[in-house]
């Protein structure tokens, strides 16, 4: 609302106090008042025949406030002014015991008061940053012709082959409340109890016996608790065992070994070899016991999938996105983008300028490998990991590629199959597949893809040449058997590319909840 529009104006305001300070010989406050909403506060003048200012001064104290609204004298800070006529609501705030009373906290601070920390600037910032992150995600697949997919979070498929997986079960709260193996003579007993209670069915059964319901019902009691107990007898530890002493994941929920999905492109495969274009947002996760600043436990992916397209068409979508979601940012949220820009990374609005004008550069892994060993020899470059043709570039050989090589956002295609996933495309030189990953300034890689391979034949030969077993794929193999389709896909981790527009370094900052080793609180 323009501020001519105002001016006079009553009205009711809620938020949080950021500061407040006693003027005039404790006559009245200026309080300065915010609801989240943006990065600006509110000034709001208190008389203290409205309430004690004490009351309403404090860090943290939730105000509502009936008031005029009026504009400032020109040169003043705030454009305009709240002049409180009503006080409605005070929710108090201790600024003796309030964890982030102070004005300056570092982050490492206020990950140890995680539910309070959303109340600072940077994390209010971080979060509207990436609110509109995932608006203009949905934005541009819709416009574009994408079909949102839910894929699930609990499933049975490994889409990247590591094995760094959360396990889904039952079987260990099972295993507390487990009963005890039975004896021999327990087990011959129950069996005889079941035997006789069969007898006295067939019994009435025979007779038209009235009570028919309830011997039948206490037949299959007693049938049950002669299943439990024999279940019992091959568990360890209260857990179900095969004869080979492996666990029986039969008697679990799902009857499988069930896991937190690491990705959900297997299943949106599925509904783009139907629907053409799709694309998924959601939840993935990763047991990878790693503490450093770019690794998350749970995390969000976008992974959209194209019918029809192969590695030039996913490499032209993955360009267009990320210049979207820049551009986005640049037109919707300044008022953010300038408080990372002072507070944060100074070149943080400059980076969204340059990577939403400027085309990205595309070069093959090879003729990078090629790169970075010429820098090597020239003595312009030192770097921990080695570096050789076929290794998987590390992170300080994408950031060097981004950052000081071509200056941009660039697109590293055709790596070495043996370092890529089994559904990659096999290029006809037989040693490299059809996958790409974006390398953007600041973070590294931001986004990895590739054209999946279409070719039932070589699809089968890929799974063995990786050491997978079959029969898990064979729903993923049927695509391929049935009205097989080139097509292509990739995958962006959404906190790194809060990381990448909001310069923040560490990962933890760009995810309300983070989880990470030891920490999942909430």
């Amino acid at each position: 609302m323009g501020e001519e529009l105002c001016d006079g104006r009553t009205v009711c305001v809620g938020g949080w106090v950021k500061t407040g300070r006693v003027q005039g010989k404790g006559a009245f406050a200026f309080v300065e008042l915010n609801d989240g909403s943006c990065a600006s506060n509110l000034q709001v003048i208190v008389e203290s025949e409205l309430r004690p200012l004490a009351d309403v001064t404090p860090t943290g104290t939730c105000l509502v406030i009936e008031g005029q609204m009026k504009r400032t004298p020109e040169g003043t800070k705030q454009p305009v002014e709240l002049r409180a006529t009503r006080i409605r609501h005070v929710g108090p705030c201790d600024p003796q015991t309030y964890p982030i009373a102070k004005t300056r906290m570092g982050p490492e601070f206020l990950r140890t008061v995680m539910h309070l920390r959303p109340r600072t600037n940077l994390i209010s910032a971080v979060t509207r940053i990436r609110s509109n992150l995932a608006a203009a995600t949905h934005r541009y697949f819709h416009d574009n012709g994408f079909v949102y997919v839910h894929t699930p979070i609990i499933t049975t498929s490994d889409c990247e082959g590591a094995g760094e997986m959360f396990q889904v079960t039952t079987l260990l709260s099972q295993a507390e409340n487990a009963a005890p193996k039975p004896s021999d003579e327990q087990l011959h007993a129950m069996k005889k109890d079941v035997e006789e209670q069969g007898n006295c069915v067939r019994t009435a059964k025979k007779e038209k016996n009235a009570n028919i319901a309830q011997e039948i019902e206490k037949l299959e009691s007693l049938k049950e608790r002669l299943k439990i107990s024999e279940t019992a007898l091959t568990c360890e530890g209260g857990i179900p065992r095969c004869q080979d002493g492996s666990i029986d994941y039969t008697q679990d929920f799902f009857g499988k070994p069930s896991f937190l999905t690491v990705s959900g492109q297997l299943q949106a495969e599925m509904y783009a070899c139907a629907l053409t274009n799709v694309y998924t947002f959601g939840p993935t996760f990763r047991a990878e016991n790693s503490n450093t600043i770019r690794h998350l436990a749970e995390f969000w992916m976008i992974e959209p999938e194209l019918a029809f397209a192969d590695l030039t068409d996913d490499m032209d979508c993955a360009e267009e996105y990320v210049k979207y979601c820049c551009r986005w940012l640049l037109e919707h949220c300044m008022e953010d983008m300038k408080f990372f820009e002072r507070f944060v990374d100074k070149t943080c609005v400059d980076r969204l300028k340059l990577v939403a004008d400027t085309p990205f550069g595309r070069v093959s892994y090879t003729e990078c490998i090629e790169i970075l060993l010429e820098n090597i020899e020239q003595a312009k470059v030192t770097f921990k990991n080695p570096v050789e043709w076929g290794i998987d570039l590390a992170t300080e050989h994408e950031k060097y590629l981004a950052d000081t090589v071509f200056k941009k956002p660039i697109i590293v295609y055709n790596y070495p199959k043996d370092i890529k996933a089994f559904y990659m495309r096999l290029n006809d030189d037989e040693r490299t597949v059809a996958a790409m990953d974006l390398l953007v300034p600041k973070v590294g890689e931001l986004i990895g893809g590739s054209q999946r391979e279409e070719r039932l034949d070589v699809l089968e030969r890929r799974l063995k040449e990786c050491g997978l077993p079959e029969d898990p794929y064979q729903w993923y193999l049927d695509l391929r058997r049935y009205g097989t389709v080139p097509h292509a896909g990739f995958g962006l981790g959404f906190e790194r590319l809060v990381l990448f527009t909001t310069g923040l370094e560490n990962i933890r900052e760009s995810i309300p909840l983070p989880r990470w080793p030891d920490h999942a609180d909430f």
